[in-house]
């Protein structure tokens, strides 16, 4: 009786495997005929969607779509893919879709209001298209909606009241359409200012009589009293414009002489705009702070551009980035959605943008000043009046720049890659905290292309293998840079110095270390500037993080919360004897640091085993 209760048991179990593996395929079937839809919807000249097969039953094998864990279509990535065509209501069976990215295509016709089941969704791109008709009420059900951008199309109608209700809504964009009505200034709209909404025919409620900034009322008033104030206006215009003509006059050759050198913004955009927390700035404004980006205002260069101090005026310091980049038609576009997703990523130890400056010729950001400078400054370029950086400041430091990239990684969504971690790129505020500076720089300069680059950003000595060799980078090619950037703040060396080779020794810093460990010459490897002021056990603390961290192969390197943990006193020493344990077996080379054994990760590896598992 137990035999035949267990063999029943055993067949309800596959039997509800079996059912569970049938849902999933159904699933998998409703949600590829869903986007062989709209694929058959769409003109395709470039081939983009060929590996969209109507016989392959699951839609997570082929190209421009992502898929959970489930085999659910997460993500729809085809911008920039000269499509053409109209969208489908059938989009709304992918309900777990959380990413819509259709922009810069030819894309016609009108917005399903079917989107609105959509109720995962968190970006919905459809900016740069050809899209007519309304924007559809029943988009106000996407409770999880972060980013909506819609601008750049022919879009019709008023703007519904009903989206103010999405509390989640972070970006906003519906400019250059055909929108009329009011803007709605209540709930979520509350925080979106008027570059949300410029370049349409659309009625901006004043938020207060007072306001200098608020625009004529839209509502209507009786013809006696509209026919006084225009009278009473050109009376006022036609007095202000004779007592101005000087000074129009003056400003006029002001600017004509400026030209010879840059292009302004356009007259129309008021630098005073703000986008979310970020301030417009003109770029003369910038020009007066930085005096015309004189050399001695110079804080630094590097592959990014030219960095300037600057004073602006209301008498605050702050760091004018000069970006050095080729100009892209449209690019304006992408690069202010870029620095949105920048400034969203708020954190006491990452540089916070404060502005940006956007012209045909120039791309600036504007940060707040960092009054100790660079851990690289602070190690190897300071003037011989400034002390070393003292021993008790650089495990601090080392936590700060942590926390920082662990915030980067896994509280930013998407996530944040760095791509270039290093000593010159973590700052130093007032009262030496570390700040991590540059990030998503990467990323902003590769906004002309479609997807990730593969082009190789970073400075030589920080960059991880893998990346070198494939081109692609992961949040462990930042936690190797910041590996490197340890061994600058233990040793105030150079990641890469040539002049290591007088000495006959290692000239990238990684080697140079694993050298020195070899021979058992802790002594030698601390920075000199501390005088033997240091403690030892924090000095192998950090070395042991950092040699974890620079480990050969991504998948062995911890993640940058792990880092933070280890260095909070959580869980290295677990982690350490772990790695010895695998690595004594693996090598016959230990390396010493005091009583501890450690191993190079790295010797005796073949090239092509850095660049997955092994």
């Amino acid at each position: 009786m137990a035999v035949a209760a267990g063999e029943g048991m055993a067949r309800w179990f596959l039997w509800l495997i079996f059912a569970s593996s049938a849902i999933r395929r159904v699933l998998a079937n409703a949600e590829g005929d869903a986007l062989f839809t709209l694929k058959t919807n769409l003109d395709d000249p470039n081939n983009v969607l060929q590996s969209w097969d109507a016989a392959l039953v699951n839609p997570c094998t082929w190209f421009h779509v992502t898929c959970s864990s489930e085999n659910r279509v997460t993500r729809v990535d085809l911008g920039n893919a000269q499509l053409s065509g109209t969208l489908v209501p059938e989009l709304s069976l992918l309900t777990d879709l959380q990413y819509l990215e259709l922009y810069s295509n030819r894309i016609s016709g009108s917005i399903p209001s079917e989107l609105g089941n959509l109720s995962n969704l968190v970006s919905l791109d459809l900016y740069l298209n050809n899209i007519t008709g309304g924007i559809p009420d029943s988009l106000a059900q996407l409770q999880k909606l972060r980013f909506l951008r819609l601008n750049n199309n022919h879009i019709s109608g008023p703007i519904p009241v009903s989206l103010t209700n999405i509390g989640t809504l972070q970006v906003l964009d519906l400019s250059t359409n055909n929108l009329r009505g009011d803007i709605p200034t209540n709930g979520s709209f509350a925080r979106f200012t008027p570059i949300s909404f410029q370049n349409n025919s659309l009625n901006a409620i004043a938020p207060s009589p007072s306001s200098p900034l608020s625009p004529p009322s839209s509502s209507k008033q009786g013809t006696s009293a509209t026919s006084i104030g225009a009278i009473a206006g050109s009376v006022a215009v036609g007095a202000a414009m004779l007592f101005a003509a000087p000074a129009i006059g003056f400003v006029w050759w002001r600017r004509r002489r400026q030209q010879e050198y840059f292009f302004d913004v356009p007259a129309e955009e008021d630098p005073e705009v703000h986008l979310g927390q970020l301030k417009r700035f003109s770029l003369r404004e910038l020009q007066v702070a930085t005096d015309n980006f004189s050399n001695k205002n110079i804080l630094g260069k590097g592959g990014f551009g030219k960095v300037y101090k600057g004073r602006l005026a209301d008498g605050s310091l702050v760091a004018v980035k000069r970006l050095k980049e080729e100009r892209t038609p449209g690019g304006e576009l992408q690069f202010q959605t870029e620095i949105e997703m920048i400034s969203m990523a708020v954190h006491r130890n990452l540089l916070r943008l404060r502005g940006f400056c956007m012209t045909p010729t120039e791309r600036l950001l504007v940060y707040p000043f960092m009054a100790n400078g660079s851990v690289a400054s602070c190690l190897r370029d300071r003037p011989p009046s400034q002390p070393p950086l003292d021993w008790s400041i650089r495990p601090r430091v080392a936590l700060g720049a942590a926390r920082g990239l662990s915030y980067l990684h896994d509280h930013c969504d998407p996530k944040i890659i760095h791509r270039d971690v290093k000593a010159a790129n973590i700052l130093l505020d007032e009262e030496f905290e570390a700040v991590v500076g540059d990030f998503g720089l990467a990323k902003l300069m590769d906004y002309k292309d479609t997807h990730v680059t593969t082009a190789v950003r970073g400075t030589i000595g920080h960059i991880a293998p893998e990346y070198l060799s494939t081109g692609k980078s992961s949040e462990k090619t930042d936690v190797f840079g910041y590996g490197i950037m340890l061994l600058e703040l233990i040793t105030g060396q150079r990641a890469f110095d040539l002049a290591r080779l007088a000495n006959d020794d290692d000239v990238m810093l990684l080697d140079w270390v694993r050298g020195l460990l070899r021979e058992k010459k802790l002594e030698i490897l601390v920075d000199p500037d501390l005088q033997n002021s240091y403690v030892d056990a924090e000095v192998e603390s950090l070395i042991q993080v950092a040699l974890l961290c620079t480990r050969g192969t991504p998948m062995e390197r911890p993640k940058m919360s792990e880092v933070v943990r280890m260095l909070e006193g959580d869980g290295l020493a677990e982690r350490w004897e772990e790695w010895q344990k695998v690595e004594l077996v693996r090598q016959d080379k230990p390396l010493h640091v005091n009583n501890s054994w450690i191993v190079d990760s790295t010797d005796n590896l073949h090239p092509d085993e850095l660049t997955g598992p092994r």
